[in-house]
């Protein structure tokens, strides 16, 4: 049944936003380094590799330098256009694309690449590798600003999403893969609409009271 509303929702969605994708693709092309898409390597659902789209936001051959396939806030290697896109989610529209193929779903654990996906836990890895990725999720809602999580850490960027954020989002996708139905699935596309409205809300915690705990401190003030 998600397979389905997978791709009625992605379809529609794409029809929606064609004419300003088109915009955003010109935009782009006239401006920063003149790229207009990015593939990264993910992982997928039973450990498939896929190349994930998403509109170009940051200097070419970023992986390579800095943070590597970290984001962290205030990034200079991200355009000055880039950070609109980041900021509004806009820059994850092309990934409707992936769901249409099938390597991705509406909802569901946000794929990683393979580097970061070392550092979830094994049984974690085990969970999300049984489901299909997702365009967002419990875990990309609860860490949609995981950049400043990293920014004020005194850890090391390796050492916070290893020891922290992981083990973390390793727990809410558990926390999902035995929840899965439809309901769910909506609830998760409207609490995603929601946030980005609203960054600061946490409606997640009062519709889900029986999301895992996480540490305190773990997102600084």
């Amino acid at each position: 049944m998600s397979r389905l509303f997978d791709i009625l929702l992605s379809s529609c969605a794409l029809l929606v936003f064609l004419p300003f994708g088109i915009i955003i693709a010109l935009i782009l092309r006239f401006t920063g380094e003149r790229e207009i898409f990015y593939t990264q390597e993910r992982i997928g659902r039973n450990g498939k590799r896929f190349g994930l789209l998403k509109f170009a936001t940051m200097l070419k051959n970023s992986p390579a330098t800095g943070a590597g396939d970290v984001t962290v806030k205030d990034d200079p290697r991200v355009l000055p256009v880039g950070r609109i896109l980041r900021k509004t989610k806009i820059n994850e529209i092309p990934q409707l694309i992936n769901i249409l193929t099938g390597d991705m779903s509406v909802v569901g654990p946000r794929p990683q690449t393979p580097k970061n996906f070392e550092y979830f836990p094994p049984e974690g890895k085990k969970i999300i590798l049984a489901m299909r990725p997702g365009l967002s999720g419990i875990g990309s809602i609860v860490f949609r600003d995981e950049e400043s999580i990293v920014a004020k850490s005194e850890k090391t960027v390796e050492e916070c999403y290893r020891e922290l954020i992981g083990p973390c989002k390793a727990e809410l996708e558990a926390w999902y893969y035995e929840r899965q139905n439809i309901v769910t699935y909506l609830l998760l596309i409207f609490v995603t609409a929601w946030v980005i409205i609203r960054p600061r809300s946490e409606i997640y915690r009062r519709i889900w009271p029986s999301l895992p705990a996480l540490p305190d401190g773990l997102f600084p003030g």
